[in-house]
């Protein structure tokens, strides 16, 4: 199957908010974990109305040929990692953290990553019976000793996995030339009634799942921008917890990712980034900065917390000068600033030909010349918004006289007295009267 151009961004979304900065199982933001692409067990789910126990994908391809279909499952199965330290006559007994030389270990659950692949889907077989398809996960159990420097035993690292029961329900359906697939994965492990521990449910689940597809004789069609003639059969794909967005070079429709984070068509990691930080919105260079300010103690126990927090501590601590000077800052997708061809007909519609700009016509308000930079005071006396009783008797500076279809004239003003009042008056954001809710000041008039 060929996922090789979506695998580094199917491996952000796999990891994504695995282990948070500042990376240790102490902070609190690393104490409620797995937060996206949970498909956890049903009577767990029913029980406590939390975490979903099903998502569901669907999309359109253009199918030209006898189209198939390649499928790649993807998830995190979470195992619990347990720390003993050595005791008399060989035993062991449990403990939080266990300090061997320089080196901390704790406990904490990790993240196994698991893949489930279904090669050359015939299409014409879902559109006739649709496909059930078993995702089981086994369970394991496996110790790991733990000795020092000079090789005697000090304790051991006990990793525990517990079986998963879930299922993939695979079918397809005509919507005029373009078939739509249905992708529904369901979590049905076996779940003691009453039990709503979070954190031995999580155990039991899916966690960042999601899946990549790979079309052969067809071409998908992209839910975010679709031609035309397939608006109606994109409107209709219903995705729960499931966003599919087409993936690898820009203009390929052959893959397909339908990822638990909402994903833009094409997503890409920056070139800039050397390796992912647990974060695929991260910004590098603020997330690197960070982890340079973390105490001595802090870092070991990050190590101490996860394989992937010591390699972006560690990572982070060497990264050379001229890959840190590439983090900081690119552009992309500059284009020139040419005005829209609509903003240019409702500026000519606005400004009529022969008729001045507004920054350079003027009005006669009792007897005054009223124009760019006149100083006015607001009577409001239409209430057209609430914010006209705050107008009342404010001293405010014209910054254009404006006509309307019509040929209603309006003055835009900022007020005299607002220290934001050069930035709105930069932006155009002005407040609108008509001449008869204005007065001229003395000095506007004297002037």
């Amino acid at each position: 199957m060929s996922f090789e151009a979506a695998e580094r961004i199917a491996d952000a979304v796999l990891y994504e908010g695995y282990v948070l900065y500042p990376y240790r199982a102490s902070a609190q933001k690393n104490r409620v974990r797995w937060q996206f692409g949970i498909v956890a067990p049903r009577d767990f789910s029913d029980a406590t109305g939390s975490d979903p126990w099903w998502a569901q994908t669907e999309c359109l391809i253009d199918p030209h040929g006898r189209p198939t279909l390649d499928l790649r499952l993807r998830f995190l199965q979470v195992q619990s990692r347990s720390v003993e330290r050595s005791a008399e006559h060989g035993s062991f007994e449990p403990v939080h953290r266990l300090l061997v030389d320089d080196r901390e270990i704790i406990g904490w659950d990790e993240g196994v990553a698991r893949t489930h692949e279904i090669p050359g889907i015939a299409i014409e077989d879902l559109l006739e019976r649709g496909r059930r398809v078993s995702v089981p996960s086994s369970a394991g159990l496996e110790s790991e000793a733990v000795c020092d420097a000079r090789g005697a035993p000090r304790g051991r690292i006990v990793r525990e996995r517990w079986p998963i029961d879930a299922h993939l329900l695979l079918a397809a359906e005509r919507q005029g030339r373009f078939v739509k697939l249905r992708l529904r994965l369901e979590n049905v492990t076996a779940w003691p009634v009453g039990d709503a521990d979070r954190d031995r449910a999580m155990r039991r689940s899916l966690v960042s799942a999601h899946l990549l597809l790979h079309a052969r004789g067809a071409a998908f069609v992209s839910l975010l921008d679709p031609p035309d003639d397939a608006a109606v059969a994109v409107a209709a794909c219903a995705n729960v917890r499931s966003w599919p967005v087409l993936v690898g070079t820009a203009g390929a429709r052959d893959l397909m990712l339908a990822s638990p984070i909402i994903l833009y068509d094409y997503p890409a990691i920056a070139p800039e980034s050397p390796r992912d930080l647990c974060d695929g919105t991260e910004i590098d260079e603020i997330l690197a900065l960070r982890v340079m300010t973390l105490t001595e103690d802090e870092k070991r126990e990050a190590r101490a917390t996860d394989e992937r927090a010591r390699d972006i501590v560690d990572r982070t601590d060497s990264i050379p000068r001229e890959v840190f000077e590439r983090l900081h800052g690119a552009f992309r997708h500059l284009q020139p600033a040419d005005p829209a061809p609509a903003l240019a007909e409702w500026e000519a519609l606005l400004n009529p030909a022969g008729a001045p700009a507004p920054q350079d016509d003027a009005v006669v308000i009792a007897g005054v010349r009223v124009a760019k930079g006149s100083l006015v005071v607001v009577r409001p006396t239409r209430r057209a918004d609430a914010m006209d009783m705050f107008m009342k008797d404010r001293v405010a500076r014209v910054e254009g006289v404006y006509r309307d279809l019509d040929g209603a004239t309006h003055l835009a003003v900022v007020l005299a007295d607002d220290p934001s009042g050069d930035l709105h008056a930069w932006y155009g954001r002005y407040l609108y009267y008509g001449p008869e809710e204005l007065e001229p000041l003395k000095e506007a008039a004297n002037g």
